[in-house]
């Protein structure tokens, strides 16, 4: 850190020439002149008594100078001392580098303009000499001493150093370097008081500390012990508690098997209810069924059997009819060779037209089929459409097919029954079934193969019966009975010629 009250260097590091013309040599300026280089020279104030114009300036012609930096304390000092006259200055009087902090609070000056306070006092005199005029008016009597030579003994020597170095009077820099040893040294004296009393104080508290950390270590000892023994009740009682958790989680397992026999005893007893429910409700309905079925065949006045033979006789008279067409026989009268008995012609059934070397979905078969007489046309709804047309709705499936089986009925005279699967329905589907085709929906709890199966085996033996589905266990099952299945694509490409 430079300080402020060495003189600037001049060029080169050289200390400026100190001006050696006696003090009458100096050309008085006066108050308010220009100067040659362009600036107003500064009033010179009001002559104080007892000390001539231009006494310090003729000091430092002279050539006295500190030998070492101003004294930080002393430095503090003038730097608070310009500060706070350098408000009472007229702003033209001021040095330039200064006037830039005139309407500064002396708080700031001294925080902020502190080099440039230190370097104005140490540079320009005639600033330094207004400085002191400040001086001489708070201190006057020190400022008289010191001009008379005198150095009060009971003055404090960092004043004394600070009018000295704004006085300049004789010796200023023998009194600003005693007042700066006296300072250093009553610092020292002070910070090895300072240190002593610390470290006084430093023992003091090291020994409390020492008595305060044996009586920690006291409570310590004694709260381990309590500790010490307090954990070992509690590791007593995890034990015993750990005993107590594992006889209660053996009677816990335990009761949890049982209530685990207990549940599937019940599932059982539960499931076995459920069925034996079933099976009473399907009874029921069976019985229900049978009751209203021999009530219906008390109202129509005649039993099953009954339509049945009567069907058959149909069937095998309108046969005859069909042979006689065929064979073109006159009308059949007894001759005695009709006597003879011989082994006769049987007439055409849906099995005897397999033997016809026809393609299996070539639509001629059914043809053939649907000439007998009185054949039964039975077909599988929903398998016919879900292979010919999956893409639609069911309720556009079911339209389309019932219209073509309209459009066959018709041009073959044959009976007709479509099946549709109507076990997970919850009410009738409400339709309007075409002229000459019977349609029928399986019941609750029963598929369209099943009711499929109960139509086959409601016709009489002897009546020519044709499936129409592709579902192997309906065409076993109803070839059993003595029917004839066929696949549903012989009946789709039947319709599609159509």
């Amino acid at each position: 850190m430079v300080d402020a009250a060495r003189e600037p260097a001049g060029p080169q590091g050289q200390q400026p020439a100190v001006d050696a013309r006696p003090p009458d040599a100096v050309e008085a300026v006066p108050a308010g002149a220009e100067t040659t280089d362009g600036d107003t020279a500064p009033d010179a104030g009001p002559a104080v008594p007892g000390t001539p114009p231009g006494e310090g300036d003729a000091e430092e012609r002279a050539g006295e100078q500190l030998d070492r930096p101003l004294p930080e304390g002393v430095r503090r000092r003038v730097v608070g001392i310009a500060a706070d006259a350098l408000g009472g200055l007229p702003v033209a009087e001021l040095p330039l580098s200064l006037r830039q902090y005139a309407k500064f609070t002396p708080a700031r000056r001294a925080k902020y303009a502190a080099t440039a306070l230190a370097a104005a006092l140490e540079s320009e005199p005639a600033f330094r000499v207004r400085i002191a005029d400040r001086l001489r008016l708070g201190q006057p009597d020190l400022v008289k001493a010191l001009e008379a030579g005198n150095v009060p003994g009971a003055a404090d020597p960092m004043d004394v150093a600070t009018a000295a170095y704004l006085l300049r009077p004789p010796g200023w820099a023998r009194l600003v370097e005693q007042a700066g040893e006296l300072a250093e040294r009553a610092g020292a004296e002070g910070a090895a008081a300072e240190s002593a009393r610390l470290a006084e104080k430093l023992q003091a508290e090291l020994a409390e500390l020492r008595a305060a950390a044996r009586n920690d270590l006291e409570r310590q000892r004694a709260e381990s012990e309590s500790v010490r023994k307090e954990a070992e009740s509690l590791r007593k009682k995890v034990r015993s508690l750990e005993s107590d958790t594992r006889r209660a989680q053996a009677e816990t397992r335990k009761l949890a098997a049982e209530l685990e026999a207990l549940r599937a005893s019940s599932t059982a007893e539960r499931s076995a209810a459920d069925g034996e429910a079933r099976r009473l409700k399907h009874r029921i309905s069976e019985l229900e069924t049978a009751v209203e079925h021999g009530r219906r065949s008390a109202r129509e006045g005649r039993s099953v059997e009954d339509m049945r033979l009567r069907l058959l006789l149909d069937t095998v008279l309108q046969s005859a009819q069909g042979l006689q067409r065929e064979l073109a026989l006159p009308v059949a009268r007894i001759h005695p060779a009709d006597l003879v008995e011989a082994v006769e012609p049987a007439s055409a059934s849906p099995h005897d037209v397999a033997r016809r070397a026809l393609a299996e979905d070539d639509p001629a078969l059914l043809d053939q089929l649907l000439a007998i007489p009185q054949v039964h046309l039975v077909v599988d709804g929903y398998n016919v459409t879900k292979t010919g047309y999956p893409s639609l709705p069911l309720e556009q499936q079911r339209i389309r097919l019932l219209g073509g089986l309209a459009m066959l009925a018709q041009r073959t005279q044959a009976e007709v029954t479509c099946v549709f699967d109507g076990q997970d329905l919850d009410v009738p589907v409400i339709m309007a079934p075409p002229r000459g085709v019977r349609v029928r929906f399986s019941r609750t709890g029963e598929t369209a193969d099943e009711l499929i199966r109960r139509l086959v085996r409601a016709e009489p033996q002897g009546r020519p019966v044709v499936v129409v589905s592709t579902d192997r266990e309906v065409a076993d099952g109803v070839r059993n009975a003595g029917a004839r299945p066929v696949a549903s694509v012989l009946l789709l490409n039947r319709l599609a010629r159509s």
